[in-house]
């Protein structure tokens, strides 16, 4: 999808449970001042009437009328029909909202939303992490190509997306790539995402930590911390991310042997991913205990750290071979090794947001089916 040429404006809206900043995009660029207000998360009258004034006053600095607005919202939610669920950060949201229709009988465009986890992986694979590894095969001389993308988000809860061949994969029910549901390997009467977000790192840090805090340290610090630097505990912040690598590499692994793609991480924690990385792929390529005291590989595939420049370098460099056709002079290409790579996001996890949002629109609106 081309979508740095196209000259239709989105409205689009990053939704967070203290402050709604609205904006628009055109041609994969935003172009108008974004606008911050509050979000009166517990007045549902109040917040409805933001997300009209916030949409109102970016549609006054266009200089024409939008195509549609389309933004990442909270779940639970029913997004074909724009209907937003029991919210827990924005409370005012009980029972079921109609926001989208809402919202087109307001500004009488199409409105889309969906999740952020969907919009990430949507972006990254439009603009970012997956043409970005396609490009890489390209040089290195592979005929290999990927078309496939499991995007997870890794900060405050554990949100995913899928994308497959172009088209971004929501469910019968909107409810594909829920990763933070698979159950966790460290405690599994507990969801991965339980280790795998920053109350787990917190969780974990403060657990084995030899230090006094007085309050509990962010993401950053503990990440800080493991460098060496600060007043914390290098080793206990080291763990606390090689634990979340862990649980994130097995829900990891239960999910690529369904998608068999690529993975692009996001979100606030990814600043840690030298430390929780490694562990995570070592997981992803574990081996499962048969019956009979034997071992076998969890999955068929092979993965790579593509931030690591020795395995993106093995990931890249072509194994096929020649074998011959039985009862035949010819011979074909046969490349045994399936592999996948995992690495971070090329775009930054708002940005990529916001290109999902605006490319998801526009696509819709190309398929002739606005709602």
């Amino acid at each position: 999808m081309k979508i740095e040429n196209d000259r239709r404006s989105v409205m689009t809206l990053d939704a967070g449970g203290t402050n709604f900043v609205f904006s628009a995009i055109r041609a994969n660029e935003e172009i108008v001042e974004p606008i911050t207000l509050p979000s009166n998360a517990h007045d549902l009258k109040q917040c409805l009437k933001t997300l009209v004034q916030g949409f109102s006053q970016v549609q006054d600095a266009l200089w024409e009328k939008p195509a549609a607005i389309s933004f990442a919202f909270p779940g639970p939610a029913d997004y074909p029909a724009g209907i937003i669920g029991d919210l827990a950060n924005l409370p005012a949201f009980r029972g079921g909202v109609a926001l989208g229709p809402m919202l087109e009988d307001t500004f009488r465009v199409p409105v889309f939303i969906n999740n952020d986890g969907d919009l990430f992986v949507y972006g990254e694979a439009i603009s970012g992490f997956l043409p970005y590894v396609n490009e890489r095969l390209k040089a290195g001389g592979s005929a290999k190509r990927y078309e496939n993308l499991l995007g997870v988000t890794l900060g405050t809860g554990f949100g995913g997306g899928i994308v497959r061949k172009g088209e971004l994969f929501l469910g019968d029910n909107a409810a594909a790539a829920e990763i933070w549901a698979i159950r966790n390997k460290l405690h599994n009467r507990s969801s991965a995402e339980e280790n795998v977000s920053i109350r787990g790192v917190q969780r974990d840090y403060l657990a084995r930590c030899r230090v006094k805090h007085e309050i509990a340290p962010t993401p950053k610090e503990i990440h800080e911390f493991a460098d060496g630097l600060g007043q914390g505990d290098a080793q206990a912040a080291v763990l606390a991310f090689q634990e979340m690598g862990e649980a994130l590499g097995d829900a990891l692994a239960n999910a690529v042997t369904l998608i068999d793609g690529l993975v692009v991480i996001g979100g606030g924690l990814a600043g840690g991913a030298k430390f929780f990385l490694p562990r995570a792929v070592e997981e992803i390529n574990g081996k499962f205990d048969t019956f009979d005291g034997a071992q076998v590989r969890r999955t068929e595939l092979t993965a790579f750290n593509l931030e690591d420049t020795e395995q993106m370098a093995a990931f890249i460099r072509p194994q096929a071979r020649e074998i011959a056709v039985p009862d035949s002079k010819r011979k074909v290409n046969y490349d045994p090794l399936k592999r996948i790579g995992v690495g971070l996001s090329r775009l930054g996890t708002s940005r990529a947001v916001s290109i999902g949002a605006y490319a998801f629109a526009l696509h819709m609106l190309d398929r002739g089916n606005p709602t």
